[in-house]
């Protein structure tokens, strides 16, 4: 890691900034973010994280060192995602607030400061996201309604009102996030993740309203792989910190229809139950009992 001469001091504020393959953008980027620090006063470190990019990234990042004292420059040898340079950066950083946001022009990154006095003001909210108004990434027609029903879905597991579940522009007190950072996956769904860790574990999330431009250079979101992962890391995420809330409704369901063909079964030929409605009642038996050991292991943790 390359790190050039800084404060001695920590600094309050940490933005993580992943890059891979940003060359043509990353620069006017990295501006822009120290131009809206530097005139809010608080202190602060720029920590870009090249992510083994294969263009030019990396010696615009080394120049941006030689620019701005405050930016600090972990490169990867190998390519480990976006999750990862998150999950790291975050380990890595210096500050008590720690910002995520990406390096491809899309979020107002000029917000920043705007984010990191929410957390100031109000101890009692523990992160900030920015939430946004429109879409513009790639696959529109399709990633609208597959966002819109992942989380609605993940509304429901969790009990709160998520206006956006995958933004990538967020705020939010280190010291909070360590013990989430091991589940974080490797791709995109890793915002999702800590959003929901931080609602499962009754942390106050606040949205604010954001302008989502058309991004910089190539997507490098894949729908339908991407979109799965998404749905699998919410259910993931639920099951992780309350499974009754997924297991239950389908036990209960089970054992309701058990119950409903045993009273036909009964009326049709009596003292005779159908092979079919006794397996509806054992498979909601068992799906009832995984649930109950499941939810009395995740209350005898102590991870948090």
């Amino acid at each position: 890691m390359s790190t050039p001469a800084a404060a001695v001091s920590a600094p309050h504020v940490t933005v993580v900034l992943p890059c891979y393959n940003e060359q043509d953008h990353v620069m006017d980027e990295i501006e822009r973010i120290v131009k809206s620090l530097d005139a809010s006063g608080y202190t602060y470190e720029l920590l870009c994280v090249d992510d083994a990019s294969t263009d030019g990234t990396l010696r615009v990042l080394q120049e941006a060192l030689l620019l701005y004292p405050q930016v600090r420059l972990l490169p990867f040898r190998r390519n480990g995602g976006s999750g990862t340079v998150r999950r790291i950066g975050t380990q890595q950083a210096r500050g008590e607030i720690v910002v995520w946001t990406d390096a491809d022009m899309s979020y107002p990154n000029e917000r920043i400061p705007e984010l990191v006095r929410i957390l100031d003001e109000d101890p009692s909210i523990d992160q900030v996201v920015g939430a946004r108004t429109s879409e513009e990434g790639s696959h529109k027609a399709l990633r609208v309604p597959a966002k819109w029903f992942i989380r609605k879905f993940a509304e429901m597991l969790s009990n709160s009102r998520i206006p956006d579940l995958n933004s990538g522009l967020r705020a939010f007190r280190r010291s909070v996030a360590l013990p989430y950072l091991r589940l974080l996956p490797p791709g995109f769904s890793c915002v999702t993740t800590i959003t929901l860790a931080f609602l499962s574990n009754q942390h106050d999330i606040r949205y604010v309203p954001i302008d989502y431009a058309k991004r910089a250079g190539k997507s490098k979101f894949r729908f339908v792989r991407d979109a799965y992962r998404y749905l699998l890391q919410v259910l993931r995420m639920v099951m992780y910190f309350n499974p009754l809330k997924v297991l239950m409704p389908i036990a209960l369901t089970l054992l309701g229809l058990a119950v409903a063909k045993g009273v036909f079964d009964m009326v049709v030929h009596p003292v005779r139950f159908a092979s079919n409605t006794v397996l509806l009642f054992v498979t909601g038996l068992i799906i009832a009992v995984m649930g109950l050991l499941a939810d009395l292991i995740v209350r005898s943790r102590d991870d948090y």
